[in-house]
């Protein structure tokens, strides 16, 4: 228990968009949640409120849509199943199942329409409280390692105010897939002041090579400017253009620079990499995956 001259959290609560459809996993998503699906036996869902709640979170809203609930399901106990286990001593498979709801408290926000990210984010303001005076969102597709950086945001925004962003430094040629910082610097040479965005701009045409990932720590201010900025593409509502907005009003807008790694779980392909990556590093597959994939490759 915190003590009364205990430094508070920066936030307590974590948003986690999860209300699409998963069609590049198509036909496995007609039945099971894509943030369901396991990085060798543990799913996205977990790994990133394991992130979260090591960051002090302590509420997770999942805003996913009416038919997607079983993602919040998975943070709920299951005491037959946990009775069952025990009474046969499988105690290592009774901590996994209890891993999930012991992280964190789940709860879902509902977004029935495919509005945007912007959107999905507004969808979780009627689950706050005055409390919650900023809040972390953490995108399920992407895992981003070692765990650590929405810690680090935290001490940013405890220095700066404002808002705080995570970024990559990615090769200036693949800048045209990202959302692209435009930045000033600080002290510190992995946290820079954001000026503005560009929207996957050309490569020659790019402010910086510092890209957005899909780690925010948002002040309170995001969910008035989201009611404020006009939909694009689609009718959706962009996160980022309710950020710009903030910047174009002087709030401060930071980015740490992460020089960790990332792995996208959002397409099948890069999905396998975070697979094979993660089970490297488990003890259990680790040594018999490496030898099968060295006998494998000199097959190929």
């Amino acid at each position: 228990m915190s003590s009364a001259t205990s430094t508070p959290p920066a936030f307590r609560t974590a948003i986690v968009p999860a209300a699409g459809l998963g069609t590049r996993f198509l036909p496995t998503t007609k039945a099971v949640p894509k943030e369901l699906l396991p990085v060798v036996a543990t799913p996205g869902i977990e790994l990133v409120a394991a992130e979260a709640a090591e960051a002090g979170a302590e509420r997770l809203v999942i805003v996913t849509s009416p038919d997607k609930e079983a993602v919040a399901d998975y943070f709920k106990p299951q005491p037959e199943l946990e009775r069952t286990l025990a009474d046969r001593g499988k105690d290592d498979l009774l901590d996994k199942v209890r891993r999930g709801p012991d992280l964190i408290s789940a709860e879902i926000a509902l977004q029935r329409s495919a509005l945007g990210l912007g959107h999905a984010v507004g969808c979780a303001e009627p689950n706050l409280t005055a409390d919650d005076e900023a809040v972390a969102v953490l995108l399920p597709d992407d895992l981003v390692l070692p765990n650590g950086v929405l810690t680090r945001m935290a001490e940013v925004r405890a220095r700066y105010g404002g808002s705080v962003l995570c970024a990559f430094d990615v090769p200036r040629e693949n800048v045209s897939s990202y959302g692209v910082f435009e930045v000033d610097d600080t002290e510190d040479a992995d946290v820079k002041g954001v000026r503005g965005m560009v929207e996957k701009p050309a490569p020659e045409d790019a402010p910086s090579s510092l890209a957005a990932a899909g780690r925010y720590l948002l002040d309170r201010a995001v969910f008035e400017a989201l009611g404020r900025i006009e939909p694009g593409a689609g009718g959706e509502l962009q996160l980022t253009d309710a950020v710009a907005l903030l910047i174009s009003e002087g709030h401060p807008v930071h980015v740490v620079v992460h020089r960790g790694t990332r792995h996208d779980l959002g397409n099948p392909g890069a999905f396998l990499k975070a697979a094979v990556d993660f089970a490297l590093e488990d003890p259990e597959h680790g040594p018999g995956l490496r030898e099968w994939l060295v006998e494998r490759m000199s097959r190929s």
